[in-house]
């Protein structure tokens, strides 16, 4: 029997987890084929699943509460903060970024009579979120977890709703022209660190912290079996009319209501993750540097309107190009911090996983080979 902070600190990670990235998977998949996507399901799933391990240890080996930027400055030194500093601040920037650029698609689905555009949906919905922020209003556990359920019901509406529309003719096995656009999509998708030091203050004492390791894997499971099904019913049922939000080429064969139903709650699971996030930057800015409420929440509100505003629209680009940074860099750093936390750590931890160097080095390598590769998509 699971206790409720169990419950409540599986429903952040896997709301952490299970942003915006879903709507992109289905057109990233049908681009590249079937074998390719299912290959980077398989590698970056496990290598996120390490990455989120490792994090949930270095934390728990840890007597102070700090969040990635400050682990890489007490394990690592000034030089990995610095670096990590930038990496959280552009990777964060870039994902608030990605919501605002779906939300207005989304709100633009939901109010299509209102004639306004996707664009000015995405302002009013940065405009409330930002005053979320600056006030410090946040979802907490118990709101999170009923967010979860709404969301995976309306994921099983659709589901009732497109299985008899579904067509295996409209999948592609192998594009070698796309291969390596899920990459950075997925691994975007997967990634859910942030909340990794947030579940510790759910776990309050020594029995629950036992629990991390199982809410991780539990996480996981959950996150990638949503992702699969949600991306194989789209596209067995849009084919070529898969979009990059993957809700609009649903309308011709679903109807224009079942689409409304599926845009609302996608964007309440975006406004989740925008309030997650936007925070976690907000707060580790203000804890880990010191810095100030104000030009905290700037920077965590205002660099995304920015870039908005500057004509950084594209929403896969986005995504694909926040993916491989977050992988290349906060990856390799987790993995560097962890080997750092088994020798330095204050604190016994409730877990300790034995992983050879190889494995270790394994992990760098499949960042970094990605990383190269996006280079070559651009």
């Amino acid at each position: 029997m699971f206790s409720r902070n169990f419950v409540f600190a599986l429903a952040v990670l896997v709301g952490t987890t299970v942003g915006a990235g879903i709507f992109a998977i289905p057109y990233v998949i049908f681009k590249s084929g079937l074998i390719p996507g299912l290959f980077y399901f398989l590698i970056l799933g496990g290598a996120i699943l390490l990455l989120h391990l490792f994090f949930a240890e270095i934390v728990l080996r840890t007597k102070d509460k700090h969040r990635l930027i400050g682990y890489a400055q007490k394990y690592l030194g000034r030089r990995e903060e610095i670096l990590v500093t930038a990496s959280t601040i552009l990777g964060i920037t870039g994902s608030l970024l990605a919501y605002l650029i779906i939300s207005g698609d989304f709100l633009k689905i939901i109010f299509s009579f209102s004639g306004l555009s996707s664009f000015y949906f995405s302002l009013i919905f940065w405009a409330i979120l930002s005053f979320f922020i600056f006030r410090g209003i946040k979802l907490i556990a118990k709101t999170e977890f009923l967010m979860n359920i709404l969301f995976f019901s309306i994921i099983f509406i659709i589901f009732c709703f497109a299985i008899p529309k579904f067509n295996f003719q409209n999948f592609t096995l192998f594009n070698p022209e796309h291969i390596f656009l899920p990459y950075g999509v997925i691994l975007f998708a997967l990634a859910g660190w942030a909340a990794i030091p947030e579940i510790r203050e759910i776990l309050k004492n020594h029995q629950e912290g036992r629990d991390y390791k199982r809410i991780i894997i539990y996480s996981a499971i959950i996150a990638t079996v949503l992702y699969l099904v949600f991306a194989l019913l789209i596209i067995g049922v849009s084919g070529a009319n898969t979009s990059q939000e993957a809700l609009q080429g649903l309308t011709p064969f679903l109807g224009e209501k079942i689409i409304i139903l599926g845009a609302l709650f996608g964007v309440i699971s975006i406004a989740a993750s925008f309030l997650i996030l936007g925070n976690y930057l907000k707060n580790a800015l203000i804890y880990d540097h010191k810095r100030s409420k104000n030009l905290a929440v700037f920077i965590s509100c205002g660099l995304p309107i920015v870039l908005f505003l500057a004509g950084f629209r594209q929403f896969i680009e986005v995504i694909g190009f926040v993916g491989t940074l977050i992988g290349a860099i906060e990856g390799v750093i987790i993995i560097l911090i962890f080997k750092k936390a088994k020798i330095l750590g204050d604190r016994k931890p409730e877990y300790s996983l034995k992983v050879p160097s190889i494995v270790l080095y394994f992990l760098i390598g499949i960042f970094i080979l990605g990383a190269l590769s996006q280079i070559i998509i651009l």
